[in-house]
């Protein structure tokens, strides 16, 4: 891996009335960045600026308009701009419609790279559900975003939280409509697309778990039918497939056992049963890959954090996480390219 080039990562800024440009711009002055991969901001001058002061940060800003003119230097932040806005009305801690079409264009943009194949990774702070609505953006989130205008076949969502690998059936639904959907086909789906990127990285015949639903996995159908209508004969139709799928294993241990190393990847059948896990082993340190897409993305699992946006109190942790974990995946894909 040491003899690939060095990946070309933008990261956006997110909400400007959030913690987002303080916090990437903790990632990009920090120099150990600069020896794993070529960063820059995507975002506004003034913002970024305005981030420095909080920061008392006084390196040198270089604007660009298209990543060949980076500099990729320590001591120099190269950002490129993605229109002129009024940054002097953006309120710390507001949802603001400017706001979420500044957050909604810095994600256009690094769109709009990656297809044209000028980055490698795109690493992204948090933007305002409510804010990026108000700018008429019409997807929810981040992830939708990014699957419905890369044209992907799918967005396959994973927390990266120490040696955990965990993978959703679906994420923001309600708990009720999120128990229905994890039906034996979008069990299925989700295994195999695990598995197809699993092994893009170089996992040989990966061991996926797939968590159970009900308490005890159902204890044979005591607590609910759903293992036996839908887990259990997805999991046998995948190891009928060649896929090396275990499960279903009980919600309250299995993922204490992939962090014991019995796994490569858990599924996670809805949104809180994964993320309650990876947050209360290290909240800072699980952060999100979205597997699928032409380009490797990651971003923090956190909010704008309006509370303290502009506070200079918000902790980096994350955000640099985010961006050198993505790097990581993205030489692993390389590498096993190379070796094919």
């Amino acid at each position: 891996m040491s003899n690939l080039p060095l990946p070309i990562v933008a990261i956006t800024i997110g909400d400007p009335a959030g913690i987002g440009p303080e916090i990437t711009l903790d990632t990009i002055i920090e120099e150990r960045v600069y020896q794993e991969c070529k960063p820059f901001l995507i975002g506004s001058i003034d913002i970024v600026k305005r981030a420095m002061k909080i920061k008392k940060c006084n390196f040198e800003i270089n604007k660009i308009n298209h990543p060949s003119e980076g500099k990729f230097q320590y001591g120099i932040i190269d950002v490129l701009e993605t229109g002129s806005y009024d940054c002097e009305s953006i309120e710390y801690g507001k949802v603001q419609k400017l706001a979420g079409q500044m957050s909604y264009d810095y994600v256009l943009k690094s769109i709009e790279l990656g297809l044209n194949k000028e980055i490698d990774v795109v690493a992204t702070a948090p933007i305002h559900k409510e804010a990026i609505k108000l700018a008429n953006c019409p997807q929810p989130g981040h992830t939708e975003i990014y699957g419905e205008l890369t044209h992907s076949d799918y967005a396959l969502t994973m927390f990266n939280c120490r040696n955990l690998k965990v993978f959703f059936v679906s994420r923001h639904k309600a708990l009720k409509e999120a128990c229905d959907y994890a039906t034996k086909e979008r069990v299925l789906d989700s295994v195999h697309q695990i598995n197809k990127e699993l092994v893009g990285i170089g996992l040989k015949n990966p061991k996926i778990a797939v968590a159970a639903l009900n308490p005890h996995a159902s204890d044979n159908g005591l607590f609910g039918t759903e293992e036996a209508d839908h887990l259990i004969p997805a999991v046998q139709t995948a190891q009928e497939q060649g896929i090396n799928a275990v499960g279903p294993v009980p919600a309250d241990s299995v993922f204490h056992l992939g962090l014991q190393g019995r796994y490569d990847a858990i599924l996670s059948l809805y949104h809180d049963q994964g993320h309650i896990a990876c947050k209360t082993l290290d909240f800072e340190r699980s952060i999100t890959i979205t597997w699928g897409l032409p380009f490797m993305r990651s971003s923090v699992d956190h909010g704008t954090a309006f509370d303290i946006a502009g506070k200079g109190i918000a902790g980096s942790v994350s955000m640099l996480e985010a961006t050198l974990v993505a790097v990581d995946y993205w030489k692993m894909k390389q590498k096993n390219l190379a070796y094919k």
